[in-house]
C-alpha cells in the first residue's frame, strides 16, 4: 500500500466520508505537510482501494441541498489493512533518498565556494520551511494529539538538517581558509 492509499485509508477507516469531505479534512488537518496526497488524485485512489477491497461506497443523498454523493466505508479487510500498515510504518526504518546526497557525491566537480553559496541557498529553504511547518501548527490549534507530535517531528527533523548543514558549511569554509 502507498503512503498516498495508506492516508486515505485512515480517513475512511476514521468514520465514513465522500470525496470532497476528505480533501477537506486534508486541507483542514494540513495533511500535505506529511504526506503526498494530491487533490486530483483522490478519487483515483479511492477507486483502486475499492478495488481492492479495503472500502465500499454507496451512494447517498446529500445533507441540505446538492446532488446526492458516494460515501465510502472501510471492509474489514480495510480495518485490518489499516492496522497492519499503521504498525507498519511505525515499525520500519524507510530510506530516504534526498537529492542533497547527489550534490556532495559531486563535491569535486564544483568550486568550493559554488558549493557553499548552494549549501547556504539550502540552508536558507530550510529555515524557510521550518518557519512555514510552524506557521501551520499555530494556525490549526488545538490539535489533536497525534497531529500534535506529527508537526514536532517535522520540524524536528528540519531542525536537525538545519544543524547539519551549517556544521557542513563551516567546516567546508575552514577547509578553504587552509587552501587558502
Amino acid at each position: 500500500m502507498t503512503s498516498a492509499e495508506f492516508a486515505i485509508l485512515t480517513l475512511i477507516v476514521e468514520q465514513p466520508r465522500h470525496g470532497y469531505e476528505i480533501e477537506q479534512v486534508i486541507e483542514k488537518r494540513g495533511m500535505r505537510e506529511w504526506t503526498e496526497v494530491g487533490f486530483s488524485s483522490i478519487y483515483y485512489l479511492l477507486k483502486k482501494l475499492e478495488k481492492a477491497g479495503l472500502i465500499s461506497s454507496r451512494t447517498e443523498a446529500a445533507d441540505g441541498r446538492g446532488p446526492a454523493r458516494k460515501v465510502y466505508r472501510p471492509t474489514s479487510t480495510g480495518i485490518e489493512a489499516c492496522h497492519q500498515a499503521t504498525l507498519h510504518a511505525l515499525a520500519t526504518v524507510h530510506r530516504s533518498y534526498p537529492p542533497l546526497l547527489l550534490g556532495i557525491a559531486n563535491l569535486d566537480r564544483v568550486p568550493l565556494s559554488d558549493v557553499i553559496d548552494a549549501l547556504s541557498v539550502h540552508r536558507d529553504g530550510l529555515n524557510k520551511r521550518l518557519t512555514h511547518v510552524q506557521t501551520q501548527k499555530s494556525q490549526q490549534q488545538p490539535l489533536p494529539s497525534e497531529v500534535d507530535v506529527m508537526f514536532d517531528y517535522s520540524s524536528t527533523m528540519v531542525e536537525a538538517e538545519m544543524k547539519w548543514i551549517e556544521k557542513f558549511i563551516r567546516q567546508l569554509e575552514e577547509s578553504a581558509s587552509i587552501l587558502i
